[in-house]
């Protein structure tokens, strides 16, 4: 196995656990917030904040740092357009991925109070689920999409 390929699995490593981080999360926070149980919510809101924390963020620190050895071990110009475009798509996962992370952390303290409250969730609670919710389409969509691009280097 040469430096290269491992570099490759390390790479393609990270973005497994970005994608399946992201979608586990963005699953068992669903089905937590559906259940209406205000201590269920609390509880599943601190293992997602957890995980984000230790997962996702591990393989977003890991992703530029594999792809510039790639680079440079490949000799891959950055003006390749598959490349700049996936840098591009990076940057827009980022601006939708660390508001969200914000959020979980709110969504998770607001209902943590609120188990200690009568159980009642606050209407701010709601406002950041909702906008949690949304912005995970356009960050997913994007990983998604860097990911086809690492594969198939269309242009």
């Amino acid at each position: 196995m040469t430096l290269y390929f491992l570099i490759k699995y390390l790479h393609v490593l990270g973005a497994i656990v970005i994608l399946g981080t992201g979608t586990g999360i963005a699953f068992f926070m669903l089905m937590a917030h559906r259940t209406g149980d205000v201590a269920f919510i609390a509880r599943t809101a601190s293992v997602v904040v957890i995980a984000d924390a230790i997962f996702t963020l591990s393989a977003v620190i890991l992703q530029p740092v594999s792809g510039g050895l790639l680079m440079l071990f490949s000799a891959t110009p950055i003006t390749e357009h598959w490349l700049l475009t996936s840098l591009a798509l990076y940057v827009v996962a980022g601006l939708f991925w660390v508001p969200v992370v914000f959020m979980q952390i709110e969504m998770r303290d607001l209902a943590h109070k609120a188990t200690g409250q009568r159980g009642v969730l606050p209407e701010r609670y709601f406002v950041l689920f909702r906008r949690w919710f949304a912005f995970g389409f356009p960050g997913f969509g994007a990983t998604m999409l860097i990911l086809w691009l690492m594969i198939a280097k269309p242009f």
